[in-house]
């Protein structure tokens, strides 16, 4: 018997706010969270702006992390660990009434942000600052799970891929609770320099909010910022045994590779439509039903112009009706 997976807490920390709410209210507002780089001085570099944290954000991990477990955290790592804490207090979870062997922790992590920007990094916590699976053990050894706890590396579509697995854990019955998400940041000196010389960043950076335009015929590349989410995904079973609320269900999802180039997406998004149709073929969900797509948007030139062409050949004329907006634009 397969197992419907349901959506029962989930969390944000992102350039516009500490948690979902102070997010969702910014986001509604038409806020932007991109600004002038504070991490660090950023004057000699061609793209001087980013999606920052607020600073604000430090005196709240204090609240929910240990001084010396903190000390053996990233920034990143904390807004990971800050995140998922906070996504577990508004899934109102007990863990006495759960099989702890059968919950897990997947978090797509591409990197911990232990870069030159990090501060405090010794010797002695090196090692364990740096480690992308350290991530997802932190969160395990708080609420002391033992069911499994990895990291995914699969660049933007990482935390994607934690929760595609996570779904097909609950689905196959191998686990009653999953916690899902990731985290990252790549606001320094020399990843945005990397980024600069393969062209993929805005260097608009005049007025920094409107820099990052999707879709738009002036794009010129997309525009960095940092920040954790979390899903907790349980099987509708638990969730409704613990008269849990429930946000969504989490219907489907479909991952595949196109093969084709290192940076490049294949010529007229043929890969994109086909993980698509495989996405909406494996949820059951007909293409009628769609009424949001949720896109990559990356602002640069060629992805925008795929995925355009990706929606239109899955959707066909029904994609002139369909919203399409992304994420990154804020």
């Amino acid at each position: 018997m397969e197992n419907k997976v349901v959506i029962t807490g989930l969390n944000i920390i992102s350039s516009l706010g500490l948690n979902r709410k102070e997010t969702w209210e910014a986001m509604l507002a038409g806020k932007s969270g991109v600004r002038y780089i504070s991490l660090f001085d950023a004057s000699g570099l061609q793209t001087r702006i980013a999606a920052e944290v607020s600073p604000a954000f430090e005196e709240l991990s204090k609240q929910h992390i240990k001084k010396r477990m903190a000390g053996q955290m990233t920034r990143v790592t904390r807004m990971a660990f800050v995140c998922a804490k906070q996504a577990m207090e508004e899934a109102r979870l007990d863990f006495g009434g759960f099989d702890r062997k059968r919950c897990a922790v997947i978090m797509g992590i591409v990197n911990t942000g232990n870069s030159s920007v990090e501060k405090e990094t010794t010797k002695q916590n090196r090692v364990l600052k740096s480690m992308t699976n350290a991530v997802p053990a932190w969160i395990s050894l708080e609420y002391k799970l033992e069911g499994p706890n990895f990291s995914v590396n699969t660049a933007c579509a990482a935390s994607a891929y934690a929760i595609g697995l996570g779904y097909d854990m609950i689905r196959s019955g191998q686990m009653d609770l999953v916690i899902a998400g990731g985290a990252d940041s790549i606001i320094n000196p020399e990843e945005i320099e990397g980024f600069n010389e393969l062209y993929a960043l805005s260097t608009n950076n005049d007025p920094p909010e409107k820099a990052s335009r999707p879709f738009s015929a002036n794009r010129d590349g997309f525009v960095i910022g940092e920040g954790a989410g979390v899903l907790i995904l349980e099987s509708e079973t638990s969730a409704r045994k613990r008269g849990a609320g429930i946000f969504a269900e989490l219907a489907g999802y479909a991952i595949s590779s196109e093969g084709y180039n290192i940076m490049a997406p294949q010529p007229d998004g043929a890969g994109m439509a086909y993980t698509m149709e495989q996405a909406l073929r494996q949820s059951g969900i007909t293409k009628e039903e769609i009424d949001y797509i949720n896109a990559h948007g990356t602002s640069t030139t060629l992805n925008d112009l795929y995925e355009t062409m990706a929606i239109k050949k899955v959707f066909g004329e029904r994609a002139y009706q369909i919203p399409v907006s992304g994420s990154k634009s804020r």
